[in-house]
């Protein structure tokens, strides 16, 4: 089973959080988001722990809270915070860890940091967030190419939201990377609709993700 695994996006606002609940959910894993900036009234960390069954025990505090809801090398700015991936306390657990990035692949940390080197140094694999609009398959083609530039393991291609079959269909074709699971989109989202979603996900995702460690 794995350890830790990173949960990356193709871009801002595509479902990552609601995906990172019912990936936890399905794999039994703990999930942590290491920078939050803005909505700290409803952080992606609450929304998560509000989602997960045992989320008090399973969801961890970020490492950094930031007032301002824009990429976080700019809210860090704003807040005299000074972020250094490098400086990181993961959480204690003896159970895998799902770890929430920010934005999408290459979303400004600080500095010349991005979340891709985040990744990078702490050697993470990643589960890759995708979703359907005007503009996916171009976005979700460039960040496996950047992911397999930088040799981040894709171990996992997760759909968010309504499905698009052609797009997919695409994606798939050209990337060589069959999509391990589709989270669909949920008129009222709740632990139930969580639970649901997970219980249809588990088994495939969860062999894909075991497939991918195998490999190596």
């Amino acid at each position: 089973m794995f350890k830790q695994i990173a949960i990356a996006g193709i871009h801002t606002d595509i479902g990552k959080t609601v995906a990172s609940a019912v990936i936890a959910e399905a794999t039994g894993a703990d999930y942590w988001k290491p920078v939050q900036a803005g909505g700290l009234d409803n952080s992606d960390t609450a929304v998560v722990r509000s989602l997960v069954s045992n989320g008090a025990g399973r969801v961890h505090p970020e490492a950094i809270k930031l007032t301002e809801p824009m990429s976080p090398h700019a809210a860090a700015a704003i807040d005299g915070v000074v972020i250094d991936h490098r400086t990181f306390t993961f959480p204690a657990t003896d159970k895998p860890l799902l770890i929430e990035t920010a934005g999408g692949l290459l979303s400004p940390l600080y500095g010349n940091a991005t979340m891709a080197e985040f990744i990078e140094y702490y050697k993470l694999p990643a589960i890759l967030i995708s979703s359907n609009y005007l503009g996916s398959i171009n976005h979700t083609l460039l960040t496996i190419e950047v992911m397999q530039k930088r040799n981040i393991p894709i171990i996992a291609l997760v759909m968010s939201g309504r499905q698009n079959k052609e797009s997919e269909a695409y994606i798939e074709s050209y990337s060589g990377i069959g999509i391990s699971a589709r989270i669909p989109f949920m008129e009222h989202l709740d632990s139930r609709a969580v639970a649901e979603s997970a219980a249809m996900i588990k088994d495939k995702l969860l062999r894909d993700i075991n497939k991918a460690y195998a490999k190596g």
